[in-house]
C-alpha cells in the first residue's frame, strides 16, 4: 500500500492486485506499478484540546526517493507495549530526503480503543543522515501477519519482507517490527552482446536501478537474423515460425514471421509478413512486393485497416517504407518493411523470458539456439526448424556457399561512410549477409537490405547515415511535396497534435514534409505551411480563408477548426440566345468564368446538319472541312497524288499507253498547274543489229521497229564458211541441213481490244525459229519438211482500262511450248525439191 507506512500490520480483506501492477494506491483506489510520492502538502485539520485517546501514534518517516543513491539506513524500531501514554513522544534525525508524516488524533466524546480519524501532513526536506524511530503503545503481535490481501502472512522472528515506497520490514524475536529503507547495490556498467547501449531499469519494487540490455532482434535479406543477444545466423525457411514468444506468459505477446521463397533461381526466402498477437488482437504487417519497392498493408484479424491505427493499446503507423507497430504500455516496437524487420522489446518487461527465432533476451549468446523444452543445439539455423507457428513446416535444407565476387556496394559497410558507427556497432555480420545475398539472389538490389539494416541499427544509437546517394541500386523516389529523410520521426508533427501527447519515438527513413511545413493531420498526408482546415477535397485552407466549394461559399472557421459552408452561390440572370446557323441547337452549359453558374449557348450537333454531295471528278478526293465558327462540314475536292490520262488514274511508277512506239509512265513530278503527277514518254529503242546472213528491214510502217530478214545462207564446207545468196545456183552437189531452232519467243507490248488497253506492256509469247528440212537428189525425189508450231498453251486474263473509265477483263492465249512438226514439201522442178515456209527455211539441190 502507498502513502502510509503502518506501524501495525492488521489482518483483513484488501484488494488483490496483479503482478504487473502489484501496489494498491489508496488515494486513487487503483493498482499501480510504483508509488508516487505526493508533491503537495495537506494542512491538518484544526484540533481541539482534549483528553488524549488510549492509543496515539506519531510516525516520522525518513525516505530516500532516489533509488540510485546508496546509503546506510538507520533501522526504525517500533516498540509495542500496553501502557497508555498521554502524549506521544517522537524523535527523528533528518535524512537527505525525508518525508515526515505526522498524525494527530482528534478525541472522541467517549473513550474507545478504536483508532480515530486522522489528518496527515506530508512534507519533503533534505538533510544529511537517515534515522527513523517509531514509538507506539499497542499489544504486541508476535506473528507478523502481513495481510489477507494476498492470503498469506510473513511469520516474523527475523522474517524480512517488502512494505511499500522502497521500505522493508523485519519482525524480530522480541516482537518488535523494524522498518528500514531498501538498500540499493552500487551501479555496475555492462557490455551488451547485441552491440546496443545498456539502459537503466528498475528492479521488481521499482526502487533500485541497474544496467541491462534491451531486447533487439533484426532480420533482413534472404533472411539473416540477429537475435536479441546479437547472435548472427541465416535461415532459408518457407513457412510461418515463432519469432518471439514468452516462456512464462505475463503480457500475452507473441510475434510470428512468415517466410516464403522469393527468388526464381535459388532456394532463398524473404520475410513476407509479421504477425503480432497481443491480448485479443492479431495484427498482420505484410509486404505484397518481395522483388521491388515496398507494397505494405496492415490487417487486424485478417481485415485491412486504415493507417494510422490505434486500438486496445496497439498503434500502427506508416512511413511509406516501413510499417511501425508499437505497444506503449509494454515499451514494444516492431518495424517491418520491404528490406526486413526489427523487434525491440524492453528488458524490464521481457528480459529472461523470450524464446523462438530471436532467442533468449538475457545478454548471453550461448543459449540463443534453444529449441522447445529448453534444449540447446549448436546451430541456430537448426534451431529455427523447431519453431513452426502452427502448421507442420518442412525442415529446410542448408544452402551451400559458392565463391563469387562481392558486390562493390557491400564495401560501403566498411567504408568511411559508416565510420562514425563502426565503434558502436560492428558492420561485420551485415557485410557477411550482403556478400551472401549478392551471391545467392538474382535481384542485385538485395544488397540494399544489408545496408539499410545497418543504417537502421546505427540510427537507434543516434547516428544518422545518409547512405542511399552512394549507390545506384537503392534510390528512393518521394512525392513532389515531400523530401527523403533517413532518420525521420515515425510520427511526424501535425496540426492536430495535442501538447504532451505520447508519440512513437522510433526513428525511421521515409518521405516527410520539407522543413518549415508539417502534416495537416496523420490521415491526410498533406503538407501545409500554416495550420487551418481541410476542405472536402483534401485541399488545405488557412483560418478565415473564404472559398467556393461545390458551388457553396465556405470559410475555414478558426473557432471550430473546420470548414463551414452556410450559403449557396448566387448566379446572375441568363440572357436569351438565338441559334440561326445550320447544325446549332440551344442548350444550357456551365459558365467557363464561373463553374457554379450556367448560361445558354449554341451547341453544335452534326446530326442536325443537311446532307452533302461527296462526289468529286477523276483524280480528286473529297475532304471534309469545318470552317471556323461553323458547325456543319463542307466538301472540298483536292487533287490526289496520281497521274490522270483520258479519265483514268495512274499511280506513280505505273506505265501509261498514250501513242505507239513510245514508252510512257507516271512519275513523281508534280504539275504545278493541275497538282497532278506528270506522265513522261520516251521513244521505243529498236535493236538494229542482225546476225550474219540477215539484214535489218524497217519498211513495214505498221510496226514500231523493223525486223532482221534473211538474205543469204551461211554454209560451212570443209571448214570454210560460205555465204550464198538466196535463189543462187551453185556448181557443187551438197545438202544444207538447217539446225532446229524452234522455241517460244517473247515480245513486250500492250494488249488492245475495242478501245480498251492494258495498263502496262505485257509479255506476249509465240512460236518462232528454224526447223530442219531437206531435199535429197534421188530417183524418186525423196524430201522431208517441218514447221515450228504451238504444242502447249493456256488462257490468261488481264484487266483492260477503257476510254469511258470502265475496267474490263480480257482473256488471251499464252504460248508455253513449241516444237517442229512435219508438213508436206512443194515440188519446184525436176530432180530437186524447194521447200519454203514462213521462216524462210530452204533446201537447195543441184540441177
Amino acid at each position: 500500500m502507498c502513502n502510509y507506512i503502518y506501524l501495525f500490520i492488521y489482518a483483513g480483506c484488501y484488494p488483490k492486485c496483479p503482478k504487473d501492477t502489484p501496489i494498491f494506491d489508496e488515494e486513487n483506489q487503483i493498482c499501480v506499478e510504483t508509488c508516487i510520492s505526493p508533491s503537495s502538502t495537506t494542512t491538518p485539520e484544526p484540533t481541539t484540546s482534549s483528553t488524549p485517546t488510549p492509543t496515539t501514534t506519531t510516525m516520522s518517516t525518513t525516505t530516500t526517493p532516489e533509488p540510485t543513491t546508496s546509503s546506510t539506513p538507520t533501522p526504525t524500531t517500533t516498540t509495542m507495549s500496553t501502557t497508555t501514554t498521554p502524549e506521544p513522544t517522537t524523535s527523528s534525525t533528518p535524512t537527505p530526503t525525508t518525508t515526515t508524516m505526522s498524525t494527530t488524533t482528534t478525541p472522541e466524546p467517549t473513550t474507545s480503543s478504536t483508532p480515530t480519524p486522522t489528518t496527515t501532513t506530508m512534507s519533503t526536506t533534505k538533510t544529511p543522515e537517515p534515522t527513523t524511530s517509531f514509538t507506539s503503545t499497542s499489544t504486541c503481535i508476535c506473528i507478523c501477519w502481513w495481510s489477507d490481501w494476498f492470503n498469506e502472512y510473513h511469520p516474523g522472528f527475523n522474517g524480512t519482507f517488502y512494505l511499500c515506497g522502497c521500505y522493508m520490514a523485519r519482525c524480530r524475536n522480541d516482537c518488535i517490527v523494524e522498518v528500514f529503507p531498501l538498500e540499493c547495490p552500487p551501479l555496475q556498467n555492462i557490455t551488451c552482446e547485441n552491440g546496443k547501449d545498456p539502459v537503466l531499469v528498475y528492479d521488481e519494487y521499482h526502487c533500485c536501478q541497474y544496467y541491462a540490455c534491451d531486447c533487439v532482434c533484426e532480420g533482413w535479406g534472404d533472411p539473416h537474423y540477429r537475435t536479441f543477444d546479437g547472435h548472427f545466423y541465416s535461415y532459408q525457411g518457407n513457412c510461418t515460425y515463432v519469432l518471439m514468444e514468452e516462456i512464462s506468459p505475463r503480457f500475452n505477446l507473441k510475434i510470428d514471421i512468415e517466410s516464403v521463397y522469393c527468388d526464381p533461381v535459388e532456394l532463398v526466402s524473404c520475410p513476407r509478413s509479421i504477425i503480432v498477437s497481443y491480448n485479443n488482437l492479431v495484427i498482420t504487417l505484410i509486404n505484397h512486393n518481395l522483388m521491388g519497392g515496398a507494397d505494405l498493408e496492415a490487417f487486424e484479424n485478417n481485415k485491412k485497416i486504415p493507417l494510422p491505427y490505434a486500438r486496445n493499446g496497439v498503434r500502427v503507423v506508416s512511413s511509406g517504407l516501413n510499417l511501425i507497430l508499437t505497444i506503449p504500455l509494454r515499451d514494444a516496437n516492431i518495424t517491418f518493411g520491404a528490406t526486413g524487420f526489427e523487434v525491440s522489446l524492453s528488458y524490464h518487461f521481457f528480459g529472461n523470458n523470450t524464446q523462438g527465432h530471436c532467442g533468449t533476451c538475457n545478454n548471453n549468446q550461448a543459449d540463443d539456439c534453444m529449441i522447445p523444452g529448453g534444449i540447446l543445439v549448436d546451430d541456430c539455423a537448426v534451431m529455427a526448424d523447431y519453431w513452426p507457428a502452427s502448421e507442420i513446416c518442412t525442415p529446410t535444407a542448408k544452402t551451400t556457399s559458392k565463391p563469387c565476387p562481392v558486390n562493390p556496394d557491400c564495401d560501403l559497410l566498411k567504408s568511411d561512410l559508416f565510420k562514425e558507427c563502426h565503434s558502436h556497432q560492428s558492420p561485420e555480420n551485415f557485410f557477411l549477409a550482403c556478400e551472401y545475398d549478392s551471391c545467392h539472389m538474382s535481384n542485385p538490389a538485395v544488397v540494399c537490405t544489408s545496408l539499410q539494416a545497418y543504417a537502421r541499427s546505427c540510427s537507434q544509437l543516434g547516428i544518422c547515415i545518409h547512405w542511399r546517394n552512394y549507390t545506384n541500386l537503392c534510390n528512393i523516389e518521394c512525392p513532389a511535396d515531400k523530401v527523403f529523410n533517413p532518420c525521420g520521426p515515425a510520427e511526424p508533427p501535425t496540426c492536430a497534435d495535442i501538447p504532451g501527447e505520447n508519440t512513437i519515438k522510433v526513428p525511421t527513413e521515409g518521405c516527410f514534409c520539407p522543413e518549415g511545413s508539417l502534416l495537416f493531420n496523420k490521415e491526410s498526408g498533406a503538407c501545409v505551411n500554416k495550420c487551418g482546415c481541410l476542405d472536402a477535397s483534401g485541399t488545405p485552407r488557412e483560418f478565415d480563408e473564404v472559398f467556393v466549394y461545390n458551388c457553396e461559399e465556405c470559410i475555414c472557421d478558426k473557432a471550430s477548426k473546420s470548414v463551414k459552408c452556410p450559403n449557396s452561390k448566387k448566379c446572375p440572370d441568363v440572357n436569351p440566345v438565338s441559334c440561326t446557323e445550320p447544325g446549332f441547337v440551344l442548350v444550357n452549359a456551365t459558365d467557363p468564368s464561373d463553374p457554379c453558374c450556367s448560361k445558354q449557348v449554341c451547341n453544335c450537333d452534326v446530326n442536325m446538319c443537311p446532307p452533302m454531295d461527296t462526289k468529286c471528278a477523276v483524280g480528286y478526293a473529297p475532304v471534309l472541312e469545318v470552317p471556323d465558327g461553323k458547325c456543319c462540314p463542307v466538301i472540298k475536292c483536292e487533287p490526289k497524288k496520281v497521274c490522270v490520262h483520258k479519265n483514268v488514274e495512274y499511280e506513280p511508277g505505273t506505265n501509261v499507253h498514250i501513242v505507239d512506239c513510245q514508252e510512257c509512265s507516271c512519275t513523281w513530278d508534280m504539275d504545278p498547274k493541275t497538282q497532278f503527277f506528270q506522265i513522261k514518254c520516251e521513244l521505243v529503242q529498236c535493236n538494229k543489229k542482225c546476225d550474219p546472213g540477215y539484214e535489218y528491214d524497217d519498211t513495214n510502217f505498221d510496226d514500231c521497229c523493223g525486223k532482221c530478214v534473211q538474205t543469204h545462207c551461211n554454209v560451212n564446207v570443209n571448214g570454210v564458211d560460205h555465204t550464198l545468196k538466196v535463189k543462187s545456183n551453185v556448181n557443187v552437189k551438197f545438202i544444207i541441213n538447217v539446225k532446229n531452232g524452234c522455241q517460244v519467243q517473247t515480245v513486250l507490248d500492250y494488249i488492245n481490244h475495242n478501245d480498251c488497253q492494258s495498263e502496262k506492256r505485257m509479255d506476249l509469247t509465240f512460236c518462232g525459229g528454224d526447223c530442219a528440212s531437206f531435199s535429197r537428189y534421188t530417183e524418186p525425189g525423196l524430201s522431208s519438211c517441218t514447221c515450228c508450231l504451238v504444242t502447249h498453251a493456256s488462257n490468261r486474263t488481264v484487266n483492260l482500262s477503257c476510254i469511258n473509265g470502265d475496267v474490263v477483263a480480257y482473256s488471251y492465249i499464252h504460248v508455253e511450248e513449241c516444237a517442229c512438226s512435219r508438213t508436206n514439201c512443194h515440188k519446184a522442178g525436176v530432180g530437186h525439191t524447194l521447200i519454203e515456209d514462213s521462216q524462210r527455211k530452204r533446201s537447195l539441190g543441184l540441177p
